[in-house]
């Protein structure tokens, strides 16, 4: 044979190697990323559940969820006079309009088009 011959035959060869590789290759490779992502997924998790785990420890406290009630919902035991101060900062918003937005004009949305269009 000769060396073109051999040659073409050897790349042939080095072809159909790199081609049955290849695949499994980037299978691998995404499945490896895959595996880690689920992973980082899983570390988060159980942060979360032993968090979780914690508060459900708190609140298995009678007077931890006494305090909660408290705070949260402003309960009060019998024969306590229940006192809520206001300061001036935290005033309602007047009833009139939402902070930050601006009144809204009179008119339908194809009348606001039509003066639009023609000009006015």
């Amino acid at each position: 044979m000769s060396t073109t011959r051999r040659a073409a035959v050897v790349a042939i060869v080095v072809c159909a190697l790199a081609f049955t590789i290849a695949v499994p290759l980037r299978t691998y490779l995404s499945q490896k990323s895959e595996v880690n992502e689920q992973q980082q997924m899983q570390s988060e998790l159980q942060r979360s559940v032993a968090q979780l785990e914690g508060r459900k420890a708190e609140l298995s406290d009678p007077a931890q969820i006494e305090a909660e009630a408290r705070k949260r919902f402003g309960f009060v035991k019998p024969g306590e006079t229940p006192y809520i101060v206001q300061l001036p900062d935290d005033k309602a918003p007047e009833q009139g309009q939402p902070q930050g937005q601006q009144p809204v004009p009179a008119g339908s949305w194809y009348e606001k088009l039509w003066d639009q269009v023609a000009g006015g």
